[in-house]
């Protein structure tokens, strides 16, 4: 065997111990009983380490060396695993295998304290092992910015997001940021002149779970490699062949649940749509979390929320529920899905309002991890931030800092790449409808097929051959910027 080819096959097992952490967390998720918190904290950092290992061994070090020798015979697709396997390498040898298993263990206790901590309002109680979360990850983004020349923060989101730095997030960021009130404030105004009537009553839970998985259908999710859960908080996980996705219900309001379904379905398609032939390797992996997310964003808040699926959707939810009257009609379901108001819930906020909850955290998080605000100061910080772009006073820290579950669980860096994603969904959608046509149309008729066929082309299908940017200018013919998604904002709401 050849030097890559042996490394093809250290990397296949690697991607199988993947695999079986993602099966291992969603079960914790889902359906694992409390009481099993402590093994499974020790099956997840054993698997991690052992993932670990293999990936620093040295002999994995030599094959990479060696296998120079092979590139001028091998073809683009395996230059390019070449190039990945050597990048997740890089990283790998950073961290010592003790910081991987005290990382995964702080973030595995954190995030299950945190599952009572929150509806318990008690950040008091979660915040020593949320210390320890910092401090690992802290190291961390230390280690990693030195063997890539990139300073603590910018490691972090490079981590998720291949090639992001904060001047990146910073340029893409402050022209929203400048634009935001006025933007809602116009939006809020101009709806008030047109409400949307309010709709009310007991929606059961079977019956919502049945309408999610038919839309999920529709937009293109398969179910024979893949399953529809309830967790705490929404996700999307699995393994490559088996994704698992999840929602969570309240009997009083369908339609947080419905859009919640559809935003994970979009991150599902992805993961199914990804290159068959490079499953286990890392070129066919996905190309980092803003490309993720603008997947999520462009089945759900770009495609789910438009006048063209409100036409489709009200006689499904007429007859799901049985109900009746004005407040079903599409264009009063169209109104309340692009309802503009602020409010403390980040995973109930419309689209306009949204930005606002990405950038706290990220002001947050920089300053968290650089040392500038301490723990004892993130509740009255976050509130801070919330009056200051949302102009609401947090009554609670179950709905102010306590609501998500990321820095809980060590996704120190994640955040930013929400904001990137919408931006990167309204370039890549403004580019479908260019293509077809009848990529907006179709949706009356519940048809997401003339999305999903540009998104499996342009992005599901190309893996991790390109590089972020590369990616989305191939696809959308621009280079990534925030302009698509500002036209997209002021169109929809101020039109």
């Amino acid at each position: 065997m050849t030097a890559y080819k042996q490394l093809e096959t250290r990397f296949g097992r690697i991607a199988a111990i993947e695999d079986t952490l993602g099966i291992l967390d969603w079960d914790a998720q889902t359906m694992m009983p409390r009481g099993a918190i402590a093994g499974r904290s020790d099956q997840l950092a054993a698997l991690k380490v052992l993932s670990h290992e293999l990936m620093v061994d040295p002999r994995m070090g030599d094959l990479l060396g060696e296998a120079a020798g092979d590139e001028p015979r091998l073809d683009d697709w395996q230059r390019a695993n070449l190039r990945e396997m050597r990048r997740r390498h890089q990283r790998a040898v950073a961290i010592p295998a003790d910081l991987v298993e005290a990382s995964s263990r702080a973030a595995a206790a954190c995030q299950h304290a945190w599952e009572t901590a929150r509806p318990a309002n008690d950040f008091a109680g979660v915040k020593p092992l949320l210390a320890e979360v910092v401090a690992t990850r802290r190291a961390v983004a230390q280690a990693l910015g030195d063997a890539l020349g990139l300073a603590p923060y910018d490691a972090l989101l490079d981590a998720f997001d291949l090639g992001s730095t904060e001047d990146e997030v910073d340029r893409l960021f402050a022209p929203l940021q400048r634009a935001l009130p006025e933007l809602v404030g116009t939006a809020v105004e101009n709806q008030a002149n047109r409400p949307a009537l309010p709709i009310s009553g007991h929606f059961p839970i079977a019956v919502q779970e049945a309408l999610g998985r038919k839309v999920l259908a529709s937009v293109g999710f398969d179910f024979e490699h893949g399953r529809l859960d309830v967790s705490a908080h929404p996700f999307s996980g699995g393994a490559s062949g088996d994704v698992r996705i999840t929602t969570r219900y309240r009997e009083d309001d369908f339609f947080s649940a419905l859009m919640g379904t559809i935003h994970e379905g979009g991150h599902a398609v992805y993961e199914q749509g990804r290159p068959e032939a490079w499953r286990g390797q890392p070129v066919g992996e996905s190309r980092g979390m803003s490309v993720h997310e603008s997947q999520s964003l462009s089945f759900e808040m770009q495609a789910a929320r438009s006048a063209e699926f409100s036409r489709h959707l009200a006689p499904l939810v007429r007859d799901a529920f049985g109900v009746s009257g004005p407040e079903w009609t599409p264009e009063n379901l169209h109104r309340i899905a692009i309802e503009v108001k602020p409010g403390f819930i980040r995973v109930e906020a419309d689209e306009v309002t949204y930005p606002g909850h990405i950038m706290l955290r990220y002001a947050i998080e920089k300053a968290v991890i650089g040392g500038d605000l301490s723990l004892d100061d993130l509740p009255a910080a976050f509130n801070d931030g919330v009056k200051s772009f949302l102009g609401l006073d947090v009554p609670d820290d179950r709905r102010g800092c306590l609501q998500d579950i990321h820095w809980y669980a060590g996704l120190w860096g994640y955040f930013p790449t929400y904001l990137v994603g919408a931006m990167t969904a309204a370039q890549l959608v403004a580019a479908a409808r260019t293509a077809d046509a009848e990529t907006w149309p179709a949706l009356e008729r519940g048809d997401f097929s003339p999305l999903l066929r540009f998104m499996r082309h342009a992005i599901h299908a190309r893996g991790c051959l390109l590089d972020r940017a590369e990616l989305i200018e191939a696809a959308s013919g621009e280079r990534l910027s925030g302009v698509p998604h500002h036209q997209h904002l002021v169109a929809r709401y101020l039109g």
